[in-house]
């Protein structure tokens, strides 16, 4: 079973099931989980191979959505169902594959489609495989070391809330030589056939290139119910660019 955080208590109202992107986990997810609680109990997952679920040897999308169904089935049968990014695809799979667990569907900066960002993707593996932890206590020498592969600040931060720095020796989160091995299909779509004739929104940053005009007649073709809002000021990473705005969205929509 993964990994979840809970927030909130049940109410009447199904839970809201909150799904990370690659290389992620629940905790990056904890402030907009509390703050969307208010009215329902919020379960933030640990996808396979990320944070303190387990670790193993596939991470497909048949695997995550059913990893997700197993925790749906644990909390009331059904959820509404928040994902960004490769989270965002693994719920899209859950919704496809066990519409009956599902009420609605929120995809954050995600599409039905192949993208090909596998070169930056690989890159950022690489820098973590490679990173030198020896003797490293604080997040902050580990910054200092990432930098020299990783220019961008936003992403080693992000990336940095997957290394536990409690462990001896430090050790990452994160399963990367499966995530390394897996990076085809996991930037990849599935030819999964069926719909999900449910309501479901397709939020995305408007600065991002995710989700692109050309993509909305594959998002119809499986989800003809689909309505979509765009973020002012976010790219890709919308829930952490402008987290009000995108809280805002959600919680109109799931109400």
């Amino acid at each position: 079973m993964l990994n979840t955080q809970i927030h909130g208590s049940p109410t009447e109202q199904p839970p809201l099931l909150i799904v990370h992107g690659l290389f992620g986990s629940a905790r990056n997810w904890g402030v907009i989980a509390r703050r969307l609680s208010s009215d329902r109990e919020v379960i933030a997952v640990d996808q396979r191979n990320h944070g303190d679920s387990p670790w193993t040897e596939t991470h497909s999308y048949a695997d995550m959505a059913a990893d997700l169904a197993r925790v749906i089935a644990a909390h009331g049968g059904r959820a509404d169902v928040l994902g960004h990014s490769m989270g965002g695809k693994a719920a899209m799979m859950l919704a496809l594959t066990h519409p009956d667990l599902v009420r609605r569907l929120v995809v954050a900066d995600m599409a039905p489609v192949a993208y090909d960002h596998g070169h930056s993707h690989a890159g950022f593996i690489d820098a973590m495989q490679k990173l030198d932890l020896t003797g490293v206590t604080l997040r902050s020498e580990a910054d200092r070391r990432l930098a020299a592969r990783i220019p961008s600040e936003q992403v080693r931060a992000f990336l940095l809330q997957s290394l536990d720095l409690k462990a001896d020796p430090p050790r990452w989160k994160l399963n990367l030589d499966v995530l390394e091995s897996h990076l085809a299909e996991i930037l990849d779509w599935p030819a999964t056939p069926g719909q999900f004739d449910g309501p479901a929104l397709f939020v995305h940053g408007a600065q991002s290139d995710y989700v692109k005009p050309e993509y909305r007649p594959a998002i119809l073709a499986q989800f003809p119910a689909a309505e979509f809002a765009a973020i002012e000021g976010a790219g890709h990473w919308l829930h952490a660019e402008r987290p009000r705005e995108f809280e805002s969205v959600v919680a109109d929509f799931i109400a």
